[in-house]
């Protein structure tokens, strides 16, 4: 099964371009966008690691590694689609518009956390594994009743695939003929199971094939294909064809939070291996090399740029009060039920607060 399902790549480890189809595509303005992409949301990753090793936010999902993956397919999308993540996908939120300050508002626990910019279709984290894939074929399917050319993508982890969630979000999109792409970023583990224990199928995108819908595996960490396979999967859900299932094949270097220890289940050589071999950051690198693209005085201004913009959103999420915990009482109702008003009752008596 897995020949049936080849990885695709247009820039190699090595930043060659071996898929001369898509060369034509491939300039300087593109290569740089792309650069400029995956270079701030890494250096927004590293800040926020940083900040809650101080104690500054709470637990944060790390996606060092992964960022191709992200940029790629959030840079497809247009203006009024969808964008539906899991905990991990800030990085494709902040490509495809979200404010850097309200994500930091989310790992600090302020509702705020959760609002998108004006405008931007930008749906809450899931935390829940899964939970958004129903959603974004439901938002879909809508934009489709209503007429409109509007896609959505959804975000989800190679462990999310063993959840009934995934399938019936998949077979409603496919009996719908729902207008949305199915963004899985295998990273080899669901938290600390490897792949071959909690499936029994060579590939994500094999799954596909129960669900009639097509099924492409393409190099997670080359920006160039995930951008392309992206755009052309939004363009069949455009034009009335239905889902598809992208599996991206890529490698998170840190952590599945950073109230995990990956140093348990998995060897912590093979990440450093791949810092040095197939790095997204790298691999753009190498190929902007090759083709004369790249310029040191450039990255520089691209990295002080980043940086400035992320140490900014932290000092504006810094500049509101803590978060109520008792907050989470609040919006699970729009009335209180009797059971979660007396749970938030006995929260705040045990905080020395008179109900």
């Amino acid at each position: 099964m897995i020949e049936q399902f080849p990885i695709k790549q247009i820039l190699d480890e090595n930043g060659y371009v071996v898929n001369d189809e898509y060369s034509t595509l491939l300039n300087e303005k593109m290569a740089k966008n792309f650069y400029r992409h995956l270079l701030r949301i890494r250096t927004f990753d590293r800040k926020a690691i940083s900040l809650q090793r101080q104690g500054r936010i709470g637990t944060y999902a790390p996606f060092e590694g992964q960022e191709a993956s992200q940029v790629g397919s959030a840079l497809a999308l247009e203006e009024d689609d969808w964008l539906f993540p899991t905990y991990r996908d800030h990085g494709a939120a902040m490509t495809f518009g979200h404010s850097l300050r309200n994500i930091l508002l989310f790992w600090n626990g302020r509702n705020e956390g959760c609002v998108p910019p004006e405008g931007k279709k930008i749906f809450p984290p899931g935390i829940p594994i899964a939970t958004q894939i129903p959603h974004a074929a439901g938002a879909a399917y809508a934009e489709k009743q209503k007429g409109t050319k509007n896609a959505a993508i959804v975000y989800f982890g190679d462990g999310a695939t063993s959840e009934g969630d995934f399938h019936e979000g998949i077979n409603f999109a496919s009996v719908m003929k729902a207008p949305v792409v199915l963004f899985n970023q295998n990273n080899g583990y669901a938290i600390s199971v490897p792949l071959s224990k909690q499936m029994s199928t060579e590939t994500i995108a094999q799954k596909a094939l129960a669900y009639d819908i097509p099924g492409v595996r393409i190099d997670g960490n080359d920006v160039f294909v995930v951008y392309v396979e992206t755009l052309k999967a939004l363009e069949r859900a455009r034009n009335g064809e239905g889902p598809t299932l992208i599996e991206a094949v890529t490698w998170r270097y840190g952590a599945h939070t950073t109230a995990d220890d990956p140093s348990k289940y998995r060897n912590q050589e093979e990440s450093q291996i791949r810092r040095h071999t197939t790095d997204p950051l790298l691999r753009l690198e190498k190929y902007m090399k090759q083709q004369g693209f790249y310029d040191e005085t450039w990255v520089s201004e691209v990295e002080e740029q980043a940086q400035a913009e992320v140490d900014k959103a932290v000092e504006e999420m810094e500049q509101y009060p803590a978060a109520n915990p008792a907050d989470i009482f609040d919006h699970v109702f729009a009335q209180p039920t009797w059971g979660i008003q007396k749970q938030k009752e006995e929260y705040l008596r045990l905080i020395g607060v008179n109900p």
